[in-house]
C-alpha cells in the first residue's frame, strides 16, 4: 500500500501542450506525477473524483510583484490556481540592499506594499527564505535593475561611473549564479529610467553569459512605444540575451494604431533570430504608482527630493508642464486606487478629474498635493488600451498571460484576485476569444519554458505534481474594479508537489 499516492479520477486532462483534452486518471506519488491513464490502480492511494472538471498543470504567473507577500503564503493567487510565480519584475526586487537599505525600501514600497525593515543582501539570502516560507507557490526571482542600481549608487539619476558599472556586473553575476532567473528593468521608474543603453547592454551581456532571461518594463508604452521596442530589440541583438517585454500594450487612444506595428517589429526580430517574447494581462486597465506619471528626473535623489521639488514653485511648474506634455491618458482614465494614510481615504475610487473637481483645483495641482500629503504613497489604475488590441496581444503566438498583480493599502486592481479565472471564464468560455487548451498553454508550459521552471508546466510522468483542477462551466473572476477583492469561482483543487493546498470548498486543506 502507498498512502503517499494521490489519484485524480475521471478528469478532462489539458496537459499544458495546447493539445485537446482527454479523459484520464492522473496518479501522483511523493512530489511527482507517476502515471496518466485509464483505471489506474495504486493500493492505498487517496482519490479525488474530478468528473466534469478540467485537470491542468498548476498555473504559473510569469509576472508578479508579490515579492514580500509570497513569503507570507498569502492566498490570493492560490485561490486562482497559481502554483508558481516570477517576482522581481519591472526593476523592483527585494535585494540587493547594499548600504542603501532605506533607499531601496523607499523605492520599492509603493509596488511591494512593504512595511518594516525588509530587505536582503543577496539573491541567495532572499531565495533561502522564499524556499522555506513560500508554501503556496514556487518562486522564481529576477534581479531588479532599480534595486541593483540603488545598492551600488543610491537613488542618483545620471550615467554611472565605470567603477559602479563594474560593481553592478559583479553583483548581477553573483545573483544569477545564486539562483536568480534573470534581470528586470523598470525604465519608466527612477532611478532605472536614467540608465543609458550602454549600461543596460553591459548588464544584458552578463545575463546572456549566464544563460538567463532579461525582462523589461520599457521606457514608453505611449507616444514612443515603437522607439522603446526598438531599443530593447537592439539590446538583445548586441548582448545576445533572451528578451521578454513586460505587459505589452499601446497606452492612450492616440497611440492605439502603434500596437500592431509593435507586434510586427517583434515578429520580424524573432524571424531574424532574436529570442524575444512578451507578456500581457487580460484587462484593458493597468495599475502603478502615481509618481510614474511625473518626469522621472524629478525623483533624482529619491522620494524626499521629489517632495521638496513639488513644494518649490519653479520646480513644481516645470514638473507640471512636462507631466501634462507626456500624458497619453486623459485625467478621467486615471483613478486613485490606494493612498498611504486615512487622511485621503475618500480619494480612493475617484478619477483624477473627479478629485480635482472635489478639491476645486486643476488636475495637476490635485495630483501634486495628494502626493505631498501622502508622501508619495499613492497608487492609480490606468485605463490604457482598447479591447481590440488586448485581444490581439493575448492571442499572439509570442505572448504569455500574466497578472502583473500587486498589493496596495486600498483598492487593488482586480487582476490580483481574478486574472486566471477571468481568462478561462470570461474571455475563453463567455467571449470565446481563445480556445481553452491554448489559454492553459499560455499560463503553464509557455511560462515554464520561458522562465526555466524545470519540471513544471506539463502533465506528464516525472513532472513535479503541481496541478490545478477547475470546473470549466463555472470558473470566473468575481473581482471588479469597484469590488476587486472578491475571490474567484470554479477552482476545485490546487495541488502542489502532491500536497492538497486547496479543497473543493475553497478552503486551505
Amino acid at each position: 500500500m502507498d498512502d503517499s499516492a494521490l489519484i485524480l479520477r475521471n478528469g478532462l486532462l489539458l496537459d499544458g501542450s495546447g493539445g485537446p483534452a482527454r479523459k484520464a486518471d492522473l496518479a501522483m506519488v511523493s512530489d511527482r506525477i507517476s502515471a496518466i491513464g485509464d483505471h489506474l490502480i495504486f493500493p492505498g492511494a487517496r482519490e479525488l473524483d474530478c468528473s466534469g472538471y478540467v485537470v491542468a498543470p498548476g498555473f504559473i504567473d510569469g509576472h508578479s510583484h508579490s515579492d514580500l507577500q509570497i513569503l507570507e503564503s498569502r492566498r490570493e493567487k492560490l485561490l486562482q490556481g497559481v502554483t508558481a510565480e516570477v517576482v522581481g519584475n519591472c526593476g523592483f526586487s527585494a535585494y540587493p540592499q547594499g548600504s542603501h537599505a532605506q533607499q531601496l525600501r523607499s523605492f520599492a514600497n509603493g509596488i511591494f506594499c512593504g512595511e518594516g525593515e525588509w530587505g536582503w543582501d543577496s539573491a541567495r539570502d532572499y531565495l533561502d527564505v522564499a524556499h522555506r516560507l513560500a508554501r503556496n507557490a514556487a518562486v522564481g526571482s529576477l534581479v531588479g535593475h532599480g534595486s541593483l542600481r540603488i545598492a551600488v549608487a543610491g537613488a542618483r539619476m545620471d550615467a554611472l561611473p565605470e567603477v559602479h558599472i563594474q560593481e553592478m556586473e559583479v553583483r548581477l553575476r553573483n545573483a544569477l549564479q545564486q539562483g536568480a532567473i534573470g534581470l528586470s528593468t523598470g525604465l519608466m521608474y527612477a532611478p532605472g529610467s536614467s540608465a543609458p543603453s550602454d549600461e543596460l547592454i553591459r548588464l544584458c551581456k552578463v545575463v546572456a553569459q549566464e544563460g538567463k532571461i532579461y525582462c523589461t518594463h520599457m521606457r514608453d508604452y505611449g507616444f514612443r512605444l515603437l522607439e522603446a521596442v526598438e531599443e530593447q530589440l537592439e539590446l538583445a541583438r548586441r548582448s545576445g540575451c533572451r528578451l521578454q517585454i513586460s505587459h505589452l500594450q499601446a497606452v492612450g487612444v492616440a497611440n492605439r494604431d502603434l500596437n500592431a506595428r509593435a507586434l510586427e517589429m517583434l515578429e520580424e526580430a524573432h524571424v531574424r533570430g532574436v529570442d524575444v517574447a512578451f507578456d500581457c494581462y487580460p484587462y484593458i486597465a493597468g495599475s502603478t504608482v502615481m509618481t510614474q506619471l511625473l518626469p522621472q528626473w524629478s525623483l533624482d535623489g529619491g522620494l524626499d527630493a521629489l517632495l521638496l521639488r513639488l513644494s518649490h514653485p519653479a520646480a513644481r511648474s516645470r514638473i507640471a508642464d512636462e507631466t501634462i506634455l507626456g500624458m497619453a491618458n486623459t485625467w478621467d482614465e486615471l483613478l486613485v486606487s490606494a493612498v498611504g494614510s486615512d487622511r485621503n481615504a475618500s480619494a480612493v475610487g475617484r478619477t483624477l478629474a473627479e478629485l480635482a473637481q472635489l478639491r476645486n483645483q486643476s488636475e495637476i495641482d490635485a495630483v501634486f498635493d495628494l502626493l505631498l500629503e501622502e508622501r508619495g504613497q499613492v497608487n492609480v489604475l490606468e485605463f490604457n488600451q482598447s479591447e481590440e488590441n488586448l485581444r490581439m496581444n493575448l492571442n499572439h503566438p509570442l505572448a504569455i498571460i500574466i497578472s502583473d498583480g500587486f498589493y496596495v493599502k486600498g483598492r487593488p486592481h482586480p487582476r490580483l484576485h481574478g486574472t486566471f479565472p477571468e481568462l478561462l471564464g470570461n474571455l475563453c468560455r463567455e467571449r470565446q476569444w481563445m480556445e481553452l487548451a491554448e489559454a492553459i498553454r499560455k499560463i503553464t508550459s509557455a511560462p515554464a519554458d520561458r522562465f526555466g521552471f524545470s519540471g513544471r508546466g506539463r502533465l506528464q510522468p516525472g513532472a513535479i505534481a503541481d496541478v490545478t483542477v477547475f470546473d470549466p462551466a463555472t470558473i470566473r473572476s468575481r473581482a471588479t474594479y469597484t469590488d476587486p477583492e472578491r475571490p474567484p469561482a470554479g477552482i476545485r483543487y490546487v495541488i502542489r508537489g502532491s500536497e492538497l493546498l486547496l479543497g473543493q470548498d475553497g478552503q486551505v486543506a
